[in-house]
């Protein structure tokens, strides 16, 4: 697989001066990398195929837990990390560490996943016969089956020696760039198998705009000693001391009737209203003061539904209900601002 063009002499050179065309080398090293992961994608056989059968199929409770050396190891760190982001419990283990103490945090149902494009790394292979008595199975990304690793390994991905972009052809650069787009292809190719779905996704990216876009009214709403409900037939008066003894200041309360439906919400907007025409009012049913008819969501629905009614109807507060009408919930603008689902 080593027919790499050869940049590290004149080919880019000005014949004249000696110089190289700066951005034709980098578009060699680029074109040399392309031509490294075309090989690679039209050499992939069963062993990948089995790889993420081996991932899929994995028993309850199971890690995949990764590891590599120097530059493979960063790529090994960024392929745990897209793991744990589509649902695939994952921590990579630092080989050094590994034998001096971290081997504890392995369980003999995890899978392993060792990169060295070598196979020869000194720090992988002695490792390797440890998580081997642990009875983990391994998976070997490197260049070659016959290597160390790839001998020792239950499934190989071999992706072929691989010649390193750059005048020293020394650095890790191509080697690691097909490591990389490999680890993605195998968790992408996981992904597709499980049917992971964006709402799946979205569980575990809760900051991200995808998250945010996804999440239900229960995810953001305040609830339980959060949420101040009243019956109809209290005074306007024990209504506010109630609203003012609800933990977090919810600033409104849900007002049921006998059977605890939802007939009405009574606002701080409500209470400056009624406040220009004096006092009186304190004294009255809150049924006959608050705002009847009130809009509501239920539970199940997105949160930036919520967003939209409170910013098409310029409130700040609105309840949620379950299936008999019930409050269970509210969604006020100070929290959607907050996590940035309203901007301000």
């Amino acid at each position: 697989m080593n027919d790499k063009k050869n940049i590290t002499t004149n080919t880019y050179c000005d014949d004249t001066t000696g110089h190289i065309d700066t951005v034709s080398y980098g578009k060699g090293i680029l074109e040399e990398q392309i031509g490294a992961l075309t090989r690679v994608a039209s050499s992939l056989d069963d062993s990948f195929a089995h790889a993420v059968s081996v991932l899929l199929h994995r028993q309850p409770g199971a890690r995949i837990v990764v590891s590599g050396m120097g530059k493979a190891g960063f790529v090994g760190m960024k392929f745990s990390a897209t793991l744990a982001s589509v649902g695939c419990p994952s921590f990579f283990l630092h080989p050094a560490d590994a034998i001096h103490g971290d081997l504890g945090r392995l369980h003999p149902e995890d899978i392993t996943i060792l990169f060295s494009h070598s196979g020869e790394t000194d720090e992988i292979n002695r490792l390797l016969p440890r998580i081997k008595s642990f009875g983990a199975k391994t998976i070997a990304i490197t260049a070659s089956a016959s290597s160390t690793l790839g001998a020792h390994s239950d499934i190989v991905i071999a992706i072929g020696k691989i010649s390193e972009a750059g005048p020293l052809q020394l650095a890790p650069t191509t080697s690691t760039t097909v490591m990389l787009a490999l680890s993605d292809a195998l968790a992408m190719t996981l992904l597709r198998q499980k049917g992971f779905s964006k709402e799946e996704y979205a569980r575990f990216h809760p900051g991200g705009d995808l998250g945010r876009s996804l999440m239900l009214i229960s995810e953001v709403m305040r609830a339980n000693d959060e949420l101040c409900i009243v019956k109809e037939s209290e005074s306007t008066k024990d209504t506010l001391q109630a609203i003012t003894q609800t933990k977090g200041r919810p600033g409104g309360a849900a007002v049921v009737d006998a059977t605890g439906s939802l007939v009405g919400v009574f606002t701080d907007g409500d209470l400056r209203r009624h406040l220009e025409a004096g006092v009186a009012f304190l004294s009255k049913p809150i049924g006959e003061v608050c705002s009847r008819s009130p809009i509501s969501l239920p539970s199940n629905h997105l949160a930036q539904e919520a967003c939209r009614i409170i910013q098409e109807r310029e409130i700040d507060q609105l309840f949620i209900t379950n299936e008999r009408n019930e409050p269970v919930g509210m969604v006020d603008i100070q929290d959607l601002l907050a996590i940035g689902m309203i901007r301000p």
